[in-house]
């Protein structure tokens, strides 16, 4: 007989999570170390990561939080050391953090095409060499980077957040090709619309609108076929799915957890 929940457990595995104080970062940092696994947590935002480490140890599981920007690879390289030298491994590595952009190609400024592709794509690749000089060694691991459904859906205003989460895809595609060999895997996820604090780009200063969004998702519930929208929760079981045992010949793959708002 299968033993199913064995298939999904991450006892003494040891993981990183970036962007892990709200959104998908913190569902798949909770996620992960409910199924057993030592999760060090990074963020820009201290208190929110700090939190978030809190609440797992709380629970009962096991966690540690550090202030992380990832568009700096030093602080990146200080992540994975902390959960390695915790640990004496890296198993898993999810790179999740990000920042959302809209603005017509010709209004878009230089320094705001720096800002976005270092976080969002410098970062993931910071995220992947940092893991990787870990994994390597050890023959074995699992990296998860966040793309978007943006990669499918050319629009309006989206140019450049379009252009760093492909670059994630593309990344995620060589480097499963390169690793395959040392016994590492690499997927990315490319969520749809996910009611979180992400939106936050979106209203000036940062300030969500409550009535705003609320009209806005009804908006992508209407090109959603199953006809809501999904939770972080539902990034976080698929990364799950993917850094498990249960996903042990899933590499190489862009997996769209959207509800049906796009196809490759």
């Amino acid at each position: 007989m299968i033993d199913l929940p064995q298939l999904f457990r991450l006892d003494g595995q040891s993981a990183v999570v970036t962007g892990a104080a709200s959104g998908i970062g913190e569902a798949t940092a909770q996620v992960l170390a409910a199924a057993g696994a030592s999760v060090v947590v990074g963020d820009i935002d201290e208190e929110g990561v700090t939190r978030v480490a809190a609440d797992i140890s709380a629970e009962g599981g096991s966690a540690v939080a550090r202030r992380a920007d990832t568009s700096r690879r030093a602080d990146v390289d200080a992540l994975v050391e902390l959960a390695a030298s915790g640990n004496g491994r890296l198993d898993i590595m999810c790179n999740v953090a990000g920042v959302g952009y809209s603005k017509p190609v010709m209004e878009t400024p230089e320094e705001d095409f720096d800002r976005v592709i270092g976080i969002n794509l410098k970062g993931v690749l910071f995220g992947c060499q940092a893991a990787l000089g870990v994994m390597i060694p050890q023959g074995s691991g699992s990296i998860v980077n966040v793309a978007s459904t943006v990669i499918d859906t050319p629009f309006p205003t989206q140019a450049l957040y379009g252009m760093s989460k492909s670059g994630v895809v593309f990344l995620t595609r060589v480097l499963a090709a390169e690793m395959g060999a040392h016994g590492i895997r690499v997927n990315a996820l490319a969520p749809g619309s996910t009611p979180t604090n992400f939106a936050s780009f979106r209203y000036a200063e940062g300030k969500i609108d409550p009535d705003q969004e609320a009209a806005f998702q009804e908006t992508m519930k209407a090109t959603t076929p199953l006809g809501f929208l999904g939770e972080a929760l539902d990034q976080a079981l698929m990364t799950l799915f993917l850094v498990s045992p249960a996903g042990r010949w899933a590499t190489g793959n862009v997996w769209r957890v959207n509800g049906g708002q796009s196809r490759p």
